[in-house]
């Protein structure tokens, strides 16, 4: 049996990381699952949840300092023995139950890389700045590397082993989704989207992005467009 890995960054997500795992335990993929929890040294009692998960098919890394979404992406892909792999925010703004929407292509054979778009279908539920914010960084993309992507910072991105073994990412914030998905390309890996459904939270509700990340990120894409 296929093995899938799901690798969930976290900081500070006290309120959601249990419901997050009960909706990935409730998903039938069809696969044996492994979920990779890396945090980044929460600090509103988040360690203490994950201190108590004994399960044999959850494994918690604590970082010892707080470096980022993008480093703690990256170790979870590093530990990850799966031979898709997955990954998930902890917020609940996209739900697990699209799995086997996600992993459909990859398993029909046909696809090695699928992105989950919030934007396939419209603008949706996604307040206006943050859908501009998106739609410019994911036009850079498609610019500067002749892709034709509707969302390069979706949290719903998922590889083969092979795919993703290849890359060698770097990052430790945010620019991470520009990152993996520019690198991809440079792989000449074709990335198919398909639409999912997202419930954007308020900064009030715990969502950690802000306006200035935007330029971080659209300034790292022109970086990876001419550096290896």
């Amino acid at each position: 049996m296929k093995r899938l890995s799901i690798i969930i960054p976290v900081y500070n997500e006290k309120k959601t990381i249990k419901e997050i795992i009960r909706r990935i335990d409730n998903v039938d993929t069809g696969m044996e699952k492994e979920i990779i929890v890396v945090d980044g040294c929460s600090t509103d009692g988040t360690k203490e949840i994950l201190d108590n998960l004994q399960r044999k098919d959850i494994k918690v890394i604590f970082e010892k300092r707080r470096k980022g979404k993008g480093a703690a992406i990256r170790k979870g892909l590093r530990w990850a023995t799966g031979d898709i792999q997955l990954i998930q925010d902890a917020d609940l703004e996209v739900h697990p139950a699209e799995y086997p929407y996600l992993l459909s292509p990859i398993l029909n054979g046909d696809k090695r890389v699928v992105f989950g778009s919030r934007f396939l279908k419209g603008r949706g539920k996604t307040r206006f700045g943050s859908y501009v914010g998106n739609k410019a960084i994911t036009w850079a993309v498609d610019i500067l590397f002749g892709a034709n992507l509707t969302d390069i910072a979706t949290c719903h991105k998922v590889f083969t082993r092979d795919a993703i073994k290849k890359l060698h990412l770097r990052s430790n914030g945010f620019e991470i989704e520009a990152e993996i998905t520019t690198q991809l390309l440079k792989n000449n890996e074709k990335i198919y989207e398909v639409p999912i459904d997202y419930i954007p939270r308020t900064h009030q509700e715990g969502k950690k992005l802000r306006w200035r990340i935007g330029f971080k990120v659209l300034f790292a894409i022109i970086k990876f467009r001419f550096t290896r």
